[in-house]
C-alpha cells in the first residue's frame, strides 16, 4: 500500500516551508523570510508516533497573479488532487486576510479533510487570536509555531486522526508501483541517482518533466525558476531509476539572493550524492565559462557525465552544429569520453537515446574489476613503458567503486605523467568509458 499523502499549503509568506522542516525533522525545504521562495513541490517521507507518511511542501497559492504566480498554483492543485490531508497554514501574527479566505473557499470543496493550522503562534496571546480564523468555516485552528516547535506534536496527534483508518498502520518499507510489485527492497543497492545540472534557463527542468512524465517542476522562461532539488523515483524497463532536478547554479560573484545561494548549496549536494549528472548545455549559447566551471565541478565529485546539448532543434546550419560539437571536445576536454547527446527538452526528441547511455554509466560506475586483471594490466603497461629511474608499481588492486578506486603498490614516488598513463591504460583495459578512475599510490616502507 502507498503511503498517505500530508500536503502543505496556504498563501505565500505563512511558514509553509518553516512547518515542513519541522515535520521532517531537518532542513530540507529553503526557507526564507519573504514570499515566493518555494515554487516547486517537494516530497520526503516523514512519520509520527511509528505512522510513516508522504509530506509535500507547496509554493504560495495564490491564481490571478502573474505567468510564474500561475504555475506555482497548478503545482498546488496538482499535489492537493492527491492529498489523505491537507494542512493549510494561515499566519497568527497577521491576522486573518483576504488572501487566506481564497485559498479556504477554494479548499472547502475538497472531499480530503482540512486542518487549519495557525503558525507563528509563538505565545499565549498568540494562541488566543487564532479564534478570529473561525470565520474561514474549516474548524478549530491549531496553533503552533513551526520555527520553535511550540504545539507541533499536538497539531501531528490532530493530523494521524484525519487519515483515513488503513493508513494509520504502519506500512512495509519496500516500495511498490502502482500495481502492487515491489520497486525496489531497501536491502537490494539502492536505486542510482541521476542529477540534472546546468547554468540557470537552460532546460533542465522541462527535461525532468519529460523524464519523469508529468509536470513535476515548475517550467518558466525566467532563470532562477527552480529553488529545491526535486527528486522522483521513476520505474523503468531498466529498473528503478531517481532522477534529481537541481537549482541553475551561476558563479557565486553573482549570487546577491540568500535564497539562491541555499539553493546552489543544495544542488552542490545533489551533485555529491548522485552516481551519473546529465550537464545541460544551451546549444544556441555554445559552452560557457561557467559550463565549464560546473562539469569541472562534476567532476572533482567522481560522477560520470553525460553532455545534453539542449535546443538542438534551433540549430539550422550543419556547419555550425558541427563548431558546436568541436567546441564541447576542445572546451571540456578533461571529461574525457563522455557521451553527448543532441536533445529537444521541449519537443522530446533525442531523449530516447538517453536510456542505453545511462545503463552503461551506471554499470562502468558500478563496476569491481578482478585483483589478478588490475594486475595484469598494470604489468603489461609497465612492459609496454617502464617508469623509468627504478620506479615500479609492486602491486595493485581495486579497493571501492562509486566511482572505481585503484590502489597502487610502489617502492618510489610515481611522476604525474606516469600515473595518467595508468590511468589511461586501466580506463582503456575494462572500457570505463566516462567514468572518473580514483587512483592511490601508496609506497612501500623502506
Amino acid at each position: 500500500m502507498s503511503l498517505p499523502t500530508v500536503v502543505v499549503v496556504g498563501r505565500p509568506n505563512v511558514g509553509k516551508s518553516t512547518l515542513f522542516n519541522r515535520i521532517v525533522g531537518g532542513q530540507v525545504a529553503i526557507v526564507e523570510d519573504r514570499p515566493g521562495v518555494t515554487r516547486d513541490r517537494k516530497e520526503v517521507e516523514a512519520e509520527w508516533l511509528g505512522v510513516p507518511f508522504l509530506l509535500v511542501d507547496t509554493g504560495g497559492w495564490l491564481p490571478g497573479g502573474n505567468e510564474l504566480d500561475e504555475k506555482v498554483s497548478r503545482q498546488v492543485e496538482a499535489a492537493v488532487e492527491q492529498a489523505d490531508v491537507v494542512l493549510f497554514v494561515v499566519d497568527a501574527s497577521v491576522g486573518l486576510t483576504e488572501d487566506d479566505e481564497s485559498v479556504a473557499h477554494w479548499l472547502r470543496h475538497l472531499k480530503a479533510p482540512v486542518i487549519l493550522v495557525a503558525n507563528k503562534a509563538d505565545n499565549d496571546r498568540r494562541e488566543n487570536e487564532r479564534w478570529e480564523f473561525l470565520a474561514l468555516g474549516l474548524g478549530e485552528p491549531q496553533a503552533v509555531s513551526a520555527l520553535h516547535g511550540r504545539r507541533a506534536g499536538d497539531l501531528l496527534d490532530v493530523m494521524l486522526e484525519a487519515l483515513p483508518e488503513e493508513a494509520r498502520q504502519p506500512v512495509s518499507e519496500i516500495p511498490l508501483d502502482d500495481e502492487g510489485e515491489t520497486l525496489w527492497n531497501p536491502n537490494d543497492v539502492a536505486p542510482p541517482r541521476v542529477a540534472i545540472v546546468g547554468r540557470p534557463n537552460v532546460g533542465k527542468s522541462t527535461l525532468f518533466n519529460r523524464l519523469v512524465g508529468e509536470d513535476r517542476s515548475v517550467v518558466h522562461d525566467m532563470a532562477g525558476t527552480t529553488r529545491d532539488a526535486i527528486d522522483t523515483m521513476v520505474d523503468t524497463p531498466d529498473g528503478p531509476i531517481v532522477f534529481v532536478d537541481t537549482a541553475g547554479m551561476r558563479r557565486r560573484s553573482r549570487i546577491d539572493d540568500s535564497a539562491e545561494y541555499y539553493s546552489m548549496v543544495r544542488a552542490l549536494r545533489a551533485i555529491d550524492g548522485s552516481d551519473i549528472a546529465l550537464l545541460i548545455i544551451d546549444a544556441t549559447e555554445g559552452v560557457t565559462s561557467q559550463d565549464q566551471r560546473l562539469a569541472e565541478r562534476v567532476d572533482a565529485a567522481g560522477c560520470p557525465i553525460v553532455v545534453m546539448l539542449n535546443k538542438w532543434e534551433l540549430i539550422d546550419d550543419a556547419d555550425q552544429r558541427l563548431e558546436i560539437l568541436a567546441e564541447v571536445k576542445r572546451k571540456l576536454y578533461f571529461v574525457g569520453d563522455s557521451p553527448i547527446l543532441k536533445i529537444s527538452a521541449l519537443t522530446g526528441k533525442g531523449v530516447h537515446k538517453l536510456r542505453p547511455v545511462l545503463q552503461d554509466a551506471i554499470e562502468q560506475y558500478h563496476r569491481r574489476v578482478p585483483t589478478r586483471d588490475v594486475n595484469r594490466v598494470i604489468a603489461d603497461a609497465q612492459s609496454r613503458q617502464p617508469a623509468g629511474h627504478g620506479v615500479k608499481v609492486m602491486y595493485a588492486l581495486q579497493g571501492a567503486t562509486d566511482p572505481p578506486t585503484f590502489t597502487l603498490f610502489v617502492n618510489r614516488e610515481l611522476p604525474h605523467t606516469y600515473l595518467r598513463y595508468l590511468e589511461r591504460s586501466i580506463r582503456e583495459a575494462f572500457e570505463f568509458g566516462s567514468t572518473p578512475i580514483k587512483l592511490r599510490v601508496r609506497k612501500r616502507s623502506e
